[in-house]
């Protein structure tokens, strides 16, 4: 070794010598096949003229829209010249010849090509025959003949790869095969089918597939489980280089071509590429506040912006929270053609030692000791659920399957989730790939609250079991509703059911806390609040005494501004009054809180969280309230100008008035509606207190149809701003 020289670098190994061609793994690359293939060598003067022989004059791929073959694939919404259609499923083309077809003497063949290294045993040159007594993996036959011109339907195996395919017409001379050139209309992509039954992805519900293929639109939950909010999002999967962005996130994972038309693969491999942690994928993810380099989260309003991004620039956006990262997922499954849906978990457990056991550790007086408290409960954690089969599983786990592309936890060495069976989160088969029992652990986790002695014991006293996961939201099929979908992910809390859940998972390695703590006669209770930024307010506790004795607690309130993953980011109250309550009476303790003391601390989406534990001083009981507090924000005010029709200029404006007396500054407005407008944004630099703006824009709609704009404001300030207009657009 040389002292004083930097270490040299190892150049990147080729595949040279451990395989005879490079694994293809780039969809964007693809070799030209011979426009002539010779049979033998040619004679001394070389091939004869083969006008006599049957050539291709012009192919006719049908992509239009309005033709069948988008029809009747359900791709007619996709803002693409190409032809796309679905596996499974036969689609046609037409063929000009020179002369008419002759079936008894002409032989002809649709090739199809993917991938740098196109091979037949691998699936990816696919030669479809006409004629029954030659048929290759893919179905082909003539459906029309009319003079010179043939209309061919070829049906793609309901297995195939999914991707962008070239495609060639082959003829079959006495000297050799020659082929039409490689031509850019005739490239086509080929999607997964949920209208297939074949399909490992078949989904046998029309209004689910509507909602989880089709919808543009979606409502992502967020918030509390006792003040849900909803945040509307443009998914966008039909939008102009959305698909050729998600084709590309797999050709810059490497995935092999030849793995790309199993879905199991495909949704595990995104879920490491939406997020950029270890394999420069899409997105970058910030919990911190500060998004001086990039947008902040709660500034999106849908995937296009985000995708065409990370396509061109070829290195990940900036910033992304969970919702970000499920929504954009929601995009590249939708578009791909796996149903698909975003659904959020409220008080989501993120454990840092893979037990069920949130621990909340308390001093000897009952105060929360932060600095030891490591495990963190989410307010909301939203991941995707995407349909498919299982045949890696047993039967009966095949259905919704849970993926998750914010980094939390590492699988395989990488940061991703999934897919994990619903029903085997359900019913505790965690033993089953991939990552169910982390999935089950942020469902299924108790609060287990101790006391930690002198000499460092922790000892519990109280064990909440019906915090965590209490109910998990999407979207209801065809409807701006919520629909509530914990029972797919769990028992009734309590139930003989959920009790063989629990044992059953702990088997397979997820220990909780099985300390049988008698019940105290001491309730506290926290009630619930509806607040906007800026209010002051008044937080009652009430402390309820169920026994014949009077009882003294040594009580302390704490209330702080967290984010909504449960950190903690400043403390702003702290009482620790002592109450004293008369047999079988209550009492309340009541707090002023002034807007001053949290405002100048307030972090995005203003979440405040109350924590309440006290000890009894003639039982030692401990007793314990939480309560998450989010504060509402003002919402733009967004109008379309009315009576729309497709290609006419219309107009939209955004309206916003700032409800403080300081300013506002650094203030981005964004918006976009799917099939009338794209993602705009203006920037203000300064809104005054107690002042006003006004956007107006000029758009043109591309679809009729009910269309929605969403917008959003965003500022160091104030988070989380939204507002939606929707509009009839006429044909």
């Amino acid at each position: 070794i040389q002292v004083g020289k930097p270490p040299v670098r190892p150049q990147k190994v080729t595949n040279r010598g451990r395989s005879a061609v490079p694994i293809s793994t780039l969809n964007s690359q693809s070799s030209d096949v011979p426009e002539f293939e010779p049979f033998g060598a040619p004679g001394p003067r070389g091939f004869p003229p083969m006008s006599e022989y049957l050539d291709i004059w012009e192919v006719d791929m049908m992509r239009k829209p309005d033709e069948s073959n988008k029809q009747e694939h359900h791709t007619m919404l996709f803002n693409s010249d190409h032809l796309l259609v679905r596996r499974g499923q036969e689609f046609k083309i037409k063929i000009v010849f020179n002369r008419p077809y002759v079936p008894a003497t002409d032989l002809f063949a649709v090739e199809f090509v993917i991938g740098s290294s196109p091979q037949y045993s691998k699936g990816t040159h696919i030669p479809v025959f006409t004629t029954k007594d030659r048929q290759s993996s893919w179905g082909g036959r003539v459906t029309d003949t009319v003079d010179n011109a043939v209309t061919v339907g070829i049906t793609p195996a309901a297995n195939c790869i999914v991707g962008k395919y070239q495609m060639y017409i082959a003829v079959k001379t006495p000297f050799g095969i020659r082929r039409t050139r490689r031509d850019k209309s005739r490239e086509l992509y080929i999607l997964f089918n949920p209208w297939v039954s074949d399909d490992a992805v078949f989904l046998d519900d029309e209004a689910e597939r509507q909602e989880c293929v089709m919808t543009e639109i979606g409502i992502i939950y967020h918030g509390t489980i006792d003040d849900i909010s909803e945040r509307n999002w443009n998914y966008g999967q039909f939008n102009y280089g959305v698909l050729d962005a998600c084709l590309y996130i797999l050709d810059r994972a490497d995935m092999p071509i030849t793995s790309r038309g199993d879905p199991i693969r495909v949704t595990r491999k995104a879920s490491a590429m939406l997020n950029s942690r270890d394999d420069d994928g899409v997105l970058v993810g910030n919990w911190s506040g500060d998004y001086t380099y990039g947008v902040a989260p709660t500034s999106w309003t849908g995937s296009t912006e985000i995708l065409l991004t990370y396509a061109s620039s070829q290195t990940p956006v900036c910033y992304a929270q969970c919702w970000v990262y499920a929504a954009v997922f929601n995009t590249f499954l939708r578009c791909l053609g796996i149903p698909s849906r975003v659904a959020t978990n409220y008080f989501s457990a993120h454990d840092n030692d893979g037990n069920l056991k949130m621990d909340i550790i308390l001093d000897e007086g009952g105060r929360i000791d932060r600095s030891r408290t490591r495990d963190s409960i989410w307010n909301y954690h939203c991941w995707n659920e995407c349909y498919m089969s299982r045949p890696d599983l047993p039967t009966g786990f095949g259905g919704w399957q849970v993926v998750d592309s914010t980094p939390q936890e590492t699988s395989d060495g990488m940061y991703r989730c999934g897919p994990a069976s619903v029903q085997a989160i359900k019913h505790g088969q965690i033993c089953f790939p991939f990552d169910a029992p982390f999935v089950f652990a942020e469902i299924n986790s108790d609060v287990v609250f101790y006391t930690r002695d002198k000499d460092g014991t922790l000892v519990p006293v109280k064990v909440n079991r019906t915090h965590i996961g209490r109910a998990v939201f999407t979207k209801s099929p065809g409807a701006m509703t919520r629909r509530d979908i914990t029972d797919q992910y769990k028992f009734p809390e309590g139930s003989k059911e959920e009790r063989t859940v629990l044992e059953k998972a702990e088997e397979f390695g997820c220990p909780r806390e099985k300390a049988d703590l008698p019940a105290g006669d001491v309730d506290l209770v926290l009630p619930i609040l509806e607040l906007s930024v800026g209010d002051s307010f008044e937080l009652s506790l009430e402390f309820v005494n169920r026994s014949g004795q009077r009882r003294t607690v040594d009580a302390y309130i704490s209330g702080s501004v967290v984010y909504y993953t449960g950190v903690t980011s400043s403390e702003f109250l702290f009482k620790n009054p002592t109450v004293t309550i008369a047999p079988n009476n209550s009492v309340k303790e009541s707090v002023a809180v002034e807007s001053k003391k949290y405002m100048k601390s307030l972090v995005e989406q203003a979440n405040l969280h109350f924590i309440a534990t006290g000890k009894v001083q003639e039982t030692g009981q401990i007793v314990s309230a939480m309560r998450v507090v989010t504060l509402h924000n003002p919402k733009l005010n967004v109008t379309v100008s009315a009576g729309g029709k497709v290609n006419e200029e219309m107009t939209v404006a955004v309206e916003f008035t700032n409800p403080f007396t300081f300013s506002l500054e650094g203030v981005y407005i964004r918006m976009e509606g799917p099939g009338i407008m794209l993602p705009m944004s203006k920037y203000y630099s300064l809104i005054p207190g107690n002042s006003s703006l006004n956007w107006t824009e000029f758009f043109v709609p591309q679809r009729a149809g009910s269309r929605t704009v969403i917008a959003s404001l965003d500022c160091a300030a104030l988070r989380q701003v939204n507002g939606t207009a929707s509009v009839t657009i006429e044909p």
